[in-house]
């Protein structure tokens, strides 16, 4: 870690209950169709935004979800065009085997948001991470080639569905969002509370360890001190179960 970043992680996370606001009907899409991107793709279209959707396997396979939810599904080539916000929903191990160019006919400013967690067991070692120092998230944005918010790596997929909350409610869950682009990740924030849940700006993207696997946060089913004190709280050092 470098001194600045050292500097920036230890740095209290904000956060901003004036933030949430209603963002009107966006084009969203959605890489990967697993629980998180599936139950994204579900609550979206609920609140009325545009939502494309797409997997590795072929638009066809998409067929019920996109029964049930509207969603319109797509090539993984054609989940960007237009949109606004970008989902990208899959294995780290499947990330440098997307197609370049993704997101070449994106809104301008898009926002791409970054679920993924590197889980050795699954994705093999990745050197960049383990031996580089780099964050989970950065190594993604490199493969993608577009700057990205680190956000819903640590959420149960099934709250998704079953946990939002009004704003103000004593029970309501928030989240972590790290990143470096503040026009992108105010952006997230903003959906993200529309979903129904707080959020916790956790520093920006070398500070987004803080949030990966093994962590105080990740998993964490808390408000917005109780992330904010996990944050705090987190250890830069990989936990042995987390490295191959």
């Amino acid at each position: 870690m470098t001194g600045s970043s050292a500097r920036s992680a230890r740095r209290r996370p904000e956060h901003d209950p004036r933030r949430a606001r209603r963002l009107g009907i966006m084009k969203i899409g959605i890489i990967g169709a697993g629980n998180i991107g599936g139950n994204l793709t579900r609550r979206l279209t609920a609140l009325g935004h545009d939502v494309s959707v797409a997997n590795s396997r072929g638009p066809e396979t998409l067929a019920a979800l996109a029964e049930e939810t509207g969603a319109t599904p797509v090539l993984a080539t054609q989940a960007a065009r237009g949109a606004e916000v970008v989902v990208v929903t899959v294995p780290l191990k499947a990330v440098p085997d997307l197609p370049s160019g993704l997101f070449a006919g994106a809104a301008d400013g898009v926002a791409v948001i970054d679920t993924g967690n590197y889980y050795p067991q699954r994705d093999g070692r990745i050197a960049g991470i383990e031996d580089e120092g780099l964050t989970e998230s950065r190594w993604t944005e490199g493969h993608l080639g577009h700057p990205v918010i680190k956000a819903f790596n640590g959420t149960y997929a099934q709250d998704i569905l079953d946990r939002p909350r009004p704003a103000g409610a004593p029970d309501r869950l928030a989240l972590p969002v790290s990143g470096d682009d503040g026009a992108a990740k105010a952006k997230v924030r903003d959906l993200i509370e529309e979903l129904g849940f707080d959020t916790v700006d956790a520093g920006g993207l070398d500070d987004s360890w803080r949030q990966q696997p093994g962590t105080p946060v990740y998993g964490l089913r808390e408000g917005v001190d109780g992330v904010t004190k996990a944050l705090a709280e987190a250890s830069p050092e990989r936990p042995a179960d987390f490295r191959g």
